[in-house]
């Protein structure tokens, strides 16, 4: 440093920049250079570097966010709209903030109000009570007495079919109630009643001890009706005036805890006297409505009146009552439960018999039309598709074609039944032959034979491989709640003959071996034994192999089968349900509240006449469809198993299904409710498992409660699983997996030898591009086939193990099989109709053959 003239040595400044450095005072000022000539030239200075024992701070960590720095390195200047909007907001007062609370507040109260005061008013329907004993031994007509008592001024009214009617003027409200017929085989009427009710009055009774408070009715029906959904539950508690007083709270207190545990948010009432009525009245007229949106989403309407009117075979069915929900359409479909779907003619509004106060309009006797149906504007009843059978054809085939192609899908193969020990030798003097048409292989029963095999048939074998119980024909069961009903006391002498003969064998023999094919699936999920008779490229030769199961792409619309061609499909299904759904909200047709007579025109004579024979009462519930529900498609419903359900459920296994408000058989496939775009089938409906089903079913829009239930070798019903609907989508891609397992048979670093996978060197070239995997993770490809019995030699990412097993993952789509059918009363000239358009299907598909 070069010191500059003029100054004094013992005040040395070094101007570098804009900044000086004072000795004496030890501190930086900031000031302006004024010796710019005395600094010496940069470039010719050294500057100092830091060493390798420099201090280096760790850096600031933000954690999971960014920092301010960086987020301003991101944005590099944007601006969000935010904050270039050019509406001045407001800043709100206190007044202001409280004011417009307050105006919140005040619409939901209006708008609660607004939504009681759309029952039991003088304009409007009357509370709709189902009255449902949880006890056999309850009579509910004595319930009944103690409302009718309940108040000195009470209107009581009883109409043809037994619903009674009561005003009460004190509250200005008006009170129906209904009451389903009680005891085994009876659940079905006792939920359709439910569905379209507004309150549920569920009546206990204290004099069957604290451990009764349901008995086994109330405990399976409230299993149902808790799945399909419970309108607003009130709970009563009789006879409690019975018991010692000393004991009527302990009484009281186990009930309510018995309740609590089921309806965590009701309350017991009691039921004794006409005071206690009052309350029970007071309740269900003032508390807070439990919706059900598949209901009340839709026109419904429960039958007082219905006459049947013919006009030759066909004639109009007159059903009169209160409409509630929301509009009718009355160009629209109606579903009758039992007897199916119709057009409407006209509707009426007959006076209203049940008025609050009669003489506030006078009564007038006339029938007033509301609408008539416009034939133009009129809702077909087609529900499926026509297809044109010369649709992408070029070419008709022949009269020879067709005989050729129907000979060879019936081909007729010889089977004789060998007892087992028999040698070659000794089954070739056995002469007895059967003839039996040789079908072709199903989608997924062909798999679960090979895994179920033939331990069952102690007896026989078969030329053919075929177990003797493959052929019998087997019966729908459901042995959980089949036992309840032959189980025998302990008291008594037990009589084993007698407990035999009320035993049904061949169904525990079915549910054994139910259980065992179950439990093998469960242990060697989708495993099977490639066949030695038959190359495996023609045994899977609708099967493929996917890279990844996730990613892989699977065209949607590949391999349709004939069926798809009958169905509708939506664009969007989510969109069509939101528009559908707000349509129905804003139309202004016949309007609820209203009691009406509805005109169902085109009734068959027949099956009216085996619809009252076969009911226990003269109700009659009508919903109103909304657009698009009569046509079939592929419906989605995702399923979970009941506790008290423990026999597996088998893929295509007869099932009565209600959904919403209708009910109907059908054979549903099983498959994993996950959220990717292929789904994987499931062989087994198992306990305490969520899958997804998949059958044809008429469309319905979400949301919409679904119940599952098997037929008990007694004809009675049994629930086994619950769900709700998840959409109605052909484009649901349920694939099917087959696993093909190889063992090592020599071990290198990188590669191995693999048998017993395949047998045919052919099917060792065909399925050389698909991927191998191993039981312990590791990944590998076939590299060649030595020799001609299928040995291969494969390549891996890793040396495999001795104990280690290889595995080929194969997958094809299945498709659920037309077996729908609607749960509605048969006439006997009704089944031969249907039973000729099965043929005439039938013999279409079998033409069809040569075609595809």
């Amino acid at each position: 440093m070069q010191r500059v003239r003029g100054i004094s040595s013992s005040r040395v400044t070094v101007a570098i920049g804009t900044y000086q450095l004072d000795r004496r005072n030890q501190k930086i000022q900031k000031t302006r250079s004024t010796l710019p000539r005395a600094i010496p030239n940069m470039a010719d200075h050294a500057f100092h570097r830091p060493g390798p024992l420099k201090q280096t701070n760790k850096a600031h960590k933000t954690g999971r966010h960014r920092s301010k720095g960086a987020i301003d390195n991101a944005l590099k200047g944007k601006v969000g709209l935010k904050a270039i909007s050019h509406k001045h907001k407001q800043q709100q007062r206190k007044e202001q903030r409280r004011n417009q609370s307050n105006q919140l507040r005040k619409n939901k109260r209006d708008e609660v109000l607004q939504q009681k005061r759309q029952l039991g008013g003088q304009n409007t329907a009357p509370f709709l009570v189902c009255v449902l004993p949880m006890h056999e031994n309850i009579d509910a007509n004595s319930a009944l007495a103690i409302l009718e008592s309940c108040d000195s001024e009470i209107v009581v009214e009883k109409s043809s079919n037994g619903t009674v009617y009561m005003n009460l003027p004190r509250f200005k409200q008006r009170f129906a109630f209904v009451v389903p017929p009680v005891g085994r085989g009876n659940e079905l009427i006792a939920l359709d009643y439910l569905k379209v009710c507004d309150t549920t009055l569920m009546l206990t009774s204290a004099a069957f001890g604290d451990d009764e408070i349901f008995d086994r009715w109330g405990q399976r029906v409230f299993n149902m009706i808790s799945a399909q959904g419970i309108p607003t539950p009130v709970v009563a508690l009789m006879d409690l005036e019975s018991i010692n007083p000393k004991r009527r709270t302990a009484t009281k207190q186990a009930a309510q805890k018995f309740i609590s545990k089921l309806l965590p948010e009701e309350k017991v009432m009691q039921l004794d006297c006409a005071a206690e009525g009052l309350n029970v009245m007071r309740r269900i007229g003032g508390q807070k409505k439990r919706v059900l949106h598949n209901v009340s989403n839709r026109p419904h309407l429960f039958g007082d009146l219905v006459e049947y009117v013919p006009n030759g075979e066909l004639g109009t069915l007159k059903i009169t009552g209160y409409l509630r929900g929301q509009s009718l359409n009355v160009n629209g479909l109606v579903h009758i439960p039992g007897l199916g779907d119709y057009q409407l003619g006209q509707v009426d509004a007959p006076p209203d018999p049940y008025k609050l106060d009669k003489n506030r309009e006078g009564e007038a006797a006339e029938v007033r039309l509301l609408d008539r149906s416009d034939p133009e504007k009129q809702t077909s009843l087609q529900s499926e598709n026509i297809p044109d059978p010369m649709d992408a054809e070029q070419t008709w085939p022949t009269e020879e074609e067709i005989e050729a192609s129907q000979k060879e899908t019936k081909k007729i193969r010889l089977i004789k039944r060998v007892p087992k020990g028999y040698s070659e030798y000794q089954a070739a003097w056995i002469p007895d032959v059967e003839e039996v048409e040789d079908q072709e292989d199903d989608d997924d029963e062909d798999d679960d034979d090979d895994m179920s095999g033939n331990e069952d048939d102690e007896d026989f074998m078969s030329c053919d491989n075929k177990s003797f119980e493959d052929e019998c024909e087997k019966r729908d069961s459901d042995t959980e709640e089949y036992l309840d009903s032959v189980s025998v006391s302990s008291e008594a002498a037990i009589n084993d003959e007698k407990y035999d003969q009320q035993m049904d064998f061949q169904e525990e023999r079915e549910t054994l071996q139910k259980l065992q094919q179950a439990r093998t699936d469960q242990l060697w999920p989708d495993e099977i034994d490639t066949p030695l008779d038959v190359p495996a490229h023609e045994r899977f030769q609708k099967y493929r192999g996917l890279e990844s199961f996730r990613t892989s792409p699977w065209d949607t619309k590949e391999n349709l089968p004939s069926d798809y061609a009958r169905i509708y499909q939506f664009k969007n299904f989510d969109r069509t349900k939101r528009r559908i759904l707000n349509d129905a909200k804003e139309f202004e047709g016949v309007l609820p509240g209203l009691y009406i007579t509805l005109h169902v025109i085109n009734v068959p004579g027949s099956r009216w006449n085996a619809f009252r024979s076969g009911q226990l009462t003269d109700n009659v519930i009508v919903y109103g469809m909304l657009p698009h529900e009569h046509q079939m498609c592929v419906m989605n419903v995702v399923l979970q198993r009941i506790p008290d359900s423990e026999v597996p459920l088998k893929s295509k296994e007869q099932l009565i299904v209600q959904c919403g408000y209708r009910r109907f058989v059908v054979n549903p496939i099983y498959s994993q409710h996950t959220n990717g775009d292929k789904h994987k089938f499931e062989r087994f409906f198992r306990p305490y498992e969520t899958v997804c089903a998949t059958f044809y079913a008429p469309i319905q829009f979400p949301p919409a409660a679904v119940l599952a239930f098997k037929v008990n070798p007694d004809s009675t019903l049994a629930l086994v699983a619950r769900g709700r609907l998840l959409s109605c989508n052909p484009d649901r891609i349920v694939l099917k997996r087959v696993v093909l397992s190889g063992h090592p048979m020599r071990i290198n670093r990188k590669s191995a030898t693999i048998r017993y996978m395949f047998f045919y060197k052919e099917d060792v070239e065909y399925f050389k591009p698909v991927k191998l995997r191993t039981k312990c993770g590791r990944l590998g490809h076939i590299k060649e086939s030595l020799g001609t019995h299928g040995h291969m030699k494969c390549y891996f990412d890793g040396q495999l193990r001795s104990y280690d097993t290889a595995f080929m993952y194969l997958y094809k789509r299945v498709f659920p099989k037309w077996n729908y059918e609607e749960c509605v009363v048969r006439s006997a000239e009704h089944a031969r109709q249907e039973a000729s358009a099965a043929s005439r299907r039938n013999s279409n598909q079998l033409e069809d053959v040569p075609m595809e």
